[in-house]
């Protein structure tokens, strides 16, 4: 009876060990040599490239919604709001402090512009499955 249960013991021994074997995660592969192939790595890994496409279309499409902004939705505005002129120019004056809050209003309003146009672009990647 007692070298039963040593040989089923050896055996859970034994079939742990395997399971320890199969979960253990394997050894990272070696850094790539040289400055070259590190660079690679470097691009690869951290999608730089897209980062950087990314980055290039988001200045872009900010010019784009600025000129939108200023050139078609602010004289739309203007109609809209007789008297109210270029919103841009506009100023108050409080104890002859002038507050030009003209170009404020005229970057939140391109913020908000921006910000929407983004939003419909995630909401069509994501529709499409292209974000992940």
């Amino acid at each position: 009876m007692p070298d039963e249960t040593v040989s089923a013991d050896s055996e859970i021994l034994a079939e742990l060990r395997k399971i320890t074997k199969l979960l253990t995660p394997a050894p990272a592969a070696a850094a790539p040599k040289g400055m070259r192939n590190e660079f690679m790595t470097f691009l690869s890994q951290y999608k730089v490239l897209g980062l950087a496409v990314a980055f290039i279309l988001g200045v872009y499409l900010g010019a784009v919604v600025l000129a939108l902004v200023k050139d078609l939705i602010m004289p739309i505005i203007g109609l809209a709001a007789p008297g109210l002129g270029n919103l841009s120019t506009y100023s108050a004056i409080v104890n002859k402090q002038v507050f030009g809050i003209g170009d404020f209003a005229v970057a939140v309003i391109t913020f908000i512009i921006v910000t929407l146009v983004i939003f419909i672009i995630v909401k069509i990647a994501t529709r499409y499955g292209l974000n992940k």
